[in-house]
Formats: C-alpha cells, structure tokens, sequence
C-alpha cells in the first residue's frame, strides 16, 4: 500500500514538472513563431520597396523622366516607409531585463562580452508540491550599445548588422563595376583615374578631416570633447568616397563623351578600395599611437606601411584567383556544362573577397581586382551561356544590392536607433565634403594637365566636381561602429549627405551637362569615335594611350594572355627558346589551330576576346578535330 502511494505521488510530481515543460515550449514556440513572422513581414517590407521602386522607374523611362533616378526613389520610398514603421507600427515592444556583471569578475570591463550567458534562478512552481523548477541558462549575442530600450520589435529587426553590408551586398556592387569596366578607356585615362581615387581620395580626406576638426572644436563642449581628430580624420575617409550611379545612368542614356564616363566611373570604382583601406590604415595608427602630447611619426609610417601592403596584397589575391580561375577554365571542358562553369565563375569569385577578410586584408579590393581580371582573362574562356549567364547575374545582383542599400538608408534615418543628430556638425560636414571635393578635382587635374595629351577641359572638370555624389560605400563605413557619439553623429551625417547628393545632384544632372555644355549623342560604344577635345597633332598608332597602358599592353598580348586564354599568339612564338617545353605544355591546340582571319571578335568593350572554335577541315586527324571541336588539348 505504501508503495503504491509513493509511485502515485512519483507520476503526479512526473506530470506536474511534464505539463510545466510542456508548457515553457508552448511559450517558446509562439515566441519563435512571432519572431519569424516579424522577420518575413520586414523582409516582405523591403522586397516591397524594391518592386515599387521598379515599377517606378519603369513609369518614369516610359514617360522619359529624367530629373529623378531609382536611387533617389528607392532612398525616398525609404524615407516614407521608414517614418510609418517608426510612427505607426506595432506597439509589441521588446521584453528587457537589467543586468550587472558580478562583483567578482575578472573579465576587462572596457570592451563588451561576444556573447552573455543569462541564467534563469530556481523558483517554485507551487508552494503547495514543492515542485523545483531546473535552471535555464539563455545566450545572448553582442548587437552594440543601446541607446533607446523602448524599441518595438519590427524597429529592432527592420535594422540588420552592418557585416550583412560587407559580406553579402557590397561584393556583388564592387565585383559587378570591375566586371563591367570598360577597360579601354580605363586604361587610356589611367593616369588620371589613379591621381584622383588614390592621390585625390586621400587628399579630400585629410582637408575634411582637418577642417572638421577645427569646426569641431567651436562648437559645443559636450561634442568636441567626444571628437579626436583621428576621429574626424576617419569622417574625411568615409564621405570621400564617390558612387555616381545616378550621374553614370544619364550619361549612358545621353550618350556623352567615353573618357569622361571612364574618368568618372573609374575614380569611384578606385577610391572605394583606397577609401576603405585608408580607413583601416586610421584605425591601425590609432591602435599605435602611444603619445599624449602630439603628433607620432612611427605609427604614421606604420599606418602609411599598412596602407600600401594591405592594398597591394589585397590586389594581388583578387588578380591570383582571377587568373587561377582563367587557367581551371582554359585547361578543363567545364565549359560543356555551362552550369556548372557559372557557379565556378562565382564562387571563386566571391572566394577573391572572403580570402582577403580572413587574411585580414581587404575583400573589397580584391573583389575589385578579380572582377577586372575574370572580365580580361576568364570571360574569354567561357562558353556563350556562361558569358550571358555571368553578365546578367551580376548586373541583377548589382542592381537589386544597389537600390537595397539606398532603400535601407532611407528607412534607417527614422528606425535606427543610434543617430545623433547634432545641426552644427551636420553643416560643417556638407561644407567641408564639398570643399574636399574641389580639392581632389581641381588642383590634380591642373597637375595633370601639365603632361597630359590631351589635357582635361574645364567643364569636364566641373563635371567630374559635380559627379561626386556619396553612396553605399560612404553608409557601410559610417554604420560598421557606432558605440559612441562621435561615431553616431558621422552616421547621421553621411545618411544626410547621401540622400542629399543622390537625390538632388543626381537629378540635375541631365541640367548640369546643358548648362556645361558637354557634347552627348558622341556613342560610348563607338570605340573609334573621336574626342571632342582632341587635338589635331600628328602622333604614331596608340600614342595617344598612356605609357602604362602600351607597357601594359605589350606584357599582356605576348604573355598574359596567351597564357591564360586561347588567345595567339602562342607563348611558344612569344616565350624564348629555352622556355619552349613549358610554353608547349601551356598552350592549347585550340591557340594552334584557330584561322587568323577568325581570331578574334569585339566585345561592347572593344576588348579582344575570342571567337567560339572554329569547324575544323576535314583532313586533320580526327583525334585533334575532336581536341579543337571541344576547345582543348595540347601539343
């Protein structure tokens, strides 16, 4: 009988603690549940957006309205959506609960745990049984610091962690404008283009930051106090920067002068690298910096060191994989499952950024730099298919990332919960990004103009001047830190600033080329359409190339790219005598075989690329017509 008693209390503790367990999953799972649909509803949100943004633009290209761009829309329709979900969403807020390190820690207080581990206390489930409820134990991830606890969940979600900006959307915007790179005209204005995104860049960052500071300095105590100027010399870095999407659209569609749109567009797809570097390179003598009283030479010349290596490091894995990945598509019949060969193309691609990060360099760079070498060296190996495929892939990617980024902008400004918005410092950065910009065009281009054939006229220069708009890179930088009120307050700034130039500056642009007098109608695609301001002089065939570029040329038509293409002549015609058994093993039958008559085509770039093979006479040995027939095999 006592048995018996004691087993039945033993089932009834059992279905007691079994109903409360029961219970606390119950919770959980409509806690879960509640979560994803608030995550699905902030990303219906966002692809919301983005379709109305297209069917928008496809009202205004119908009706040929030209004074606002879809990156002005999307950044509108950002602004619009943002202040609803900030004003008028749900008022299901975010359950916080208070808590202080022990007393006994040992960990560094100064710099905020990865990761919290929150331990539920024992309590009793009734008084009446005695019941213990076991403990739970909860991890909870670092976000940042947080500066209004009244959040709703649909603020908290709608704002995503600024790695999201750097490891998913930025590679695809910066591989798709090395990829697309008219290299011609990047090439022939090289010299120029480098001045202004390396020089220029660099430049208008130290005039901002200089200037910055000393504004910073007059205003308000409680602000200048929170700014070094290391910190308003990392502001100069990040607004320098260019992204004139807007400004490039119109020229397309207006048809104006190639080397122009080269200048532009190869200047921000430069000074985004040399910007992000630069930044990291200000950070790094920070982290050196050791003196109170000044100025530090030897963090200076360590952050100038680290400046220079991470660049050209980050360059060099972009350009290896390019190359590596030309050679795995000219040495193997992947190309006869186009499939497969395009998902090859990306992800060694996307392998360029994500190798650079872990080797704590920069992917952007080296996504840059692989775009440019896979649109030289790969885009020729790869079949029709793939070359379609691999082009509209990016410029989708390209496209959706872009008007993502200008959208989260916009809705940021009102569900962000760390802007600082301080007048003072706003004005001062408006002013100082315009007076850096002059600074990086109108000096450098003067330099150049010294020893340039032809020179750079001044209402090119204006242009270039006007065509300095900000965009994703400026934002990615600005909201990677935002832990104090320095940061916080460059955040504010720059998403003013970005708003400011793309919407109004990129929608007087069509304005600003009448107003110049710029010539349109000229036929970017026209490789052999002259330059409205060149000059008559006589000079050889190329001479009005840069030297770099004939160097350059050279190098790759004899070496490069009979290495890493089909492209003749063959490196055994090229390469010494003694380097004939390699050159033998790195040439295909294909580089052997191929007409000269059909050698090569032109691509919308003008870059030489190589004609698919070509029917192989019937006289050769069958072997080698099924070798050639396929695009391989060596000799």
């Amino acid at each position: 009988m006592k048995m018996n008693f004691l087993l039945g209390i033993s089932l009834y503790i059992c279905l007691i603690v079994g109903c409360y367990a029961s219970g606390e999953d119950i919770a959980l799972d409509a806690k879960a549940t509640l979560l994803h649909r608030i995550d699905s509803l902030n990303l219906l949100i966002y692809t919301c957006l983005l379709t109305l943004t297209v069917l928008t633009i496809w009202v205004f290209k119908h009706r040929r309205v030209s004074w606002l761009h879809e990156t002005g829309l999307a950044v509108i329709y950002g602004l619009i959506v943002g202040a609803i979900i900030r004003y008028g969403a749900s008022t299901n807020q975010v359950t916080y609960i208070d808590a202080m390190p022990a007393a006994d820690s040992t960990y560094n207080l100064s710099v905020p745990p990865d990761m919290l581990r929150f331990h539920f206390p024992n309590k009793m489930e009734t008084s009446a049984e005695g019941i213990t409820v076991p403990n739970k134990t909860y991890a909870y991830s670092f976000r940042g610091e947080i500066v209004n606890v009244a959040q709703n969940e649909i603020d908290l979600k709608a704002t995503f962690d600024p790695e999201i900006f750097f490891n998913i959307i930025l590679p695809p915007i910066i591989f798709h404008a090395g990829y697309c790179l008219k290299r011609k005209y990047f090439f022939r204005n090289l010299g120029a283009i480098l001045t202004f995104a390396m020089v220029g860049t660099a430049l208008s960052a130290l005039v901002i930051g200089s200037l910055m500071y000393g504004c910073v300095q007059l205003m308000p105590k409680s602000l200048a106090a929170s700014f070094t100027f290391l910190d308003t010399l990392y502001f100069g870095a990040l607004i320098s920067p260019t992204d004139p999407l807007t400004v490039l659209a119109i020229f397309s569609q207006l048809k104006v002068d190639v080397n122009l749109y080269a200048m532009i567009f190869g200047e921000s797809v430069l000074n985004d690298a040399v910007a992000l570097v630069l930044s990291g390179a200000i950070q790094n003598y920070e982290k050196r910096y050791s003196n109170d009283g000044g100025f530090e030479i030897t963090a200076f010349l360590g952050a100038i060191g680290d400046f220079i290596g991470i660049f050209s490091l980050s360059l060099l894995i972009g350009a290896l994989m390019g190359c590596f990945t030309a050679l795995m598509t000219k040495f193997t019949h992947v190309r006869d499952w186009p499939l497969l060969e395009s998902a090859l193309f990306v992800l060694m691609s996307y392998a360029a950024f994500l190798i650079a990060e872990v080797c704590e360099l920069t992917g952007v760079v080296a996504v840059l730099f692989c775009g440019i070498c896979q649109a030289h060296y790969t885009y020729n190996n790869l079949s029709a298919d793939s070359r379609n495929r691999t082009k509209q892939l990016f410029e989708l990617l390209n496209f959706l990332a872009e008007n993502f980024i200008f959208t989260y902008i916009g809705v940021s400004m009102f569900t962000f919960p760390k802007h600082h918005f301080d007048p003072w410092f706003i004005i001062a950065g408006f002013i100082t990004s315009t007076l850096g910009r002059a600074v990086n065009i109108y000096p450098l281009s003067f330099l150049l103009n010294l020893g340039r054939k032809p020179p750079i006229p001044m209402n090119f220069q204006h242009m270039l001047f006007f065509s300095g708009l900000r965009g994703a890179m400026s934002f990615a930088l600005a909201i990677r830190n935002t832990v104090s009120e320095a940061r916080q307050a460059m955040l504010t700034t720059t998403s003013l600033i970005v708003i400011a130039t793309v919407v109004l500056q990129g929608g007087a642009a069509t304005h600003a080329l009448a107003y110049l007098r710029i010539p349109t109608g000229q036929g970017q695609n026209d490789e052999n359409e002259a330059l409205p301001y060149r000059d008559e002089t006589p000079r050889s065939e190329g001479g009005e190339k840069a030297r770099l570029a004939r160097l350059w040329g050279a190098v790759d038509s004899k070496l490069l790219k009979p290495l890493l293409t089909h492209a003749r002549p063959p490196l055994t015609d090229t390469l010494p005598a003694f380097f004939r058994p390699i050159a033998r093993v790195l040439t295909t039958t294909r580089q052997y075989t191929q007409g000269e008559n059909n050698l090569h085509r032109t691509d919308s770039d003008s870059d030489l690329c190589i004609d698919e093979p070509q029917p192989v006479p019937a006289s050769i040995d069958p072997q080698l017509s099924y070798n050639v027939r396929n695009g391989f095999g060596n000799v």
